[in-house]
């Protein structure tokens, strides 16, 4: 799964939109959710934290302010999370950003 994710390059996407994003990576990651969430949570919790890791990263490559400050990145994120808590498939499932 980890190599999927890493596969997907989201980092460094920045002319894509994040609607784009969200359809491609919640196809798989609901599947991935069906499949391991029953019996392997935790783990998958902590893969699925992969993907709020390279958001973080989109954000920081695409916003020059945000180059050198991972936490203001990190709390962006959140904030999106926030205002659209079911736009990514993996954060309603608990694989939350963290604001610090």
């Amino acid at each position: 799964m980890r190599q999927t994710i890493r596969s997907w390059k989201l980092h460094l996407r920045s002319g894509s939109t994040w609607e784009a994003m969200a359809r491609e990576v919640n196809l798989i990651t609901r599947g991935w959710i069906g499949y391991f969430g029953r019996y392997y949570r935790p783990r998958l919790i902590g893969t699925l934290q992969r993907i709020n890791a390279y958001l973080v990263r989109r954000l920081r490559r695409k916003f020059k302010k945000l180059r050198h400050a991972p936490a203001r990145a990190r709390g962006l994120l959140a904030g999106i999370a926030r205002r659209e808590p079911r736009f990514f498939v993996h954060r309603e499932y608990g694989a939350r950003p963290t604001a610090g």
